[in-house]
């Protein structure tokens, strides 16, 4: 004897199919996403540390600081930053700061920056005056040294896909040797 064939069967097994390819549609997506266009931080080369003006009297030290850098973009999508600065450390006291406007950099794209600000007058060590061994002990400098840290930081977005959106927060720090004589910079290392 034949039994008639109940039609709820047929529908649950299409329901079945369907969601299993929707799931491998899913995770499809989640795999090229994640290979393809993973949004990254930013790259951020410091290419020269200068003192356009550089004075040292009576136990104080008084600069301008100039600061060049390289920010390239290797996302598919506009970089765009904000909340950024460079900031100024000499031993450990905060000597200089400044924003770095907000601004945008295109996908694939280097942006260059030049951050240029005086620095107010802060008292040097007499300790200072007898260094006397350069970058790294390696006896470039040719007279008394100091050395100040350069900080960067670059908060910003990235997109991706048009609706995933990236948070960044890329940084870097540069250690600058500056011969106290002339203010000429003698190396930095980042």
């Amino acid at each position: 004897m034949n039994e008639p064939r109940r039609p709820g069967r047929a529908n649950l097994a299409s329901c079945v199919v369907a969601t299993i390819f929707l799931f491998l549609a899913v995770a499809v997506i989640v795999i090229v996403y994640l290979s393809v266009f993973k949004p990254r931080d930013p790259k951020i080369a410091v290419d020269a540390v200068k003192f356009p003006t550089f004075s040292i009297s009576n136990g104080t030290v008084d600069f301008t600081f100039s600061q060049y850098v390289a920010v390239k973009n290797p996302n598919r999508d506009t970089f765009i930053h904000y909340d950024s600065s460079v900031q100024l450390v000499y031993s450990g006291s905060e000597v200089g700061f400044m924003f770095i406007p907000a601004g945008k950099i295109d996908p694939g794209r280097t942006q260059y920056m030049l951050a240029t600000f005086a620095v107010k007058s802060f008292p040097v060590p007499q300790t200072v005056t007898t260094m006397n061994y350069g970058v790294g002990g390696m006896g470039l400098g040719t007279g008394p040294t100091m050395e100040i840290e350069s900080r960067m930081k670059l908060k910003g977005r990235v997109r991706a896909l048009w609706f995933f959106t990236h948070t960044v927060d890329s940084r870097v720090s540069c250690s600058v040797a500056i011969e106290v004589s002339n203010g000429s910079v003698l190396g930095f290392h980042c």
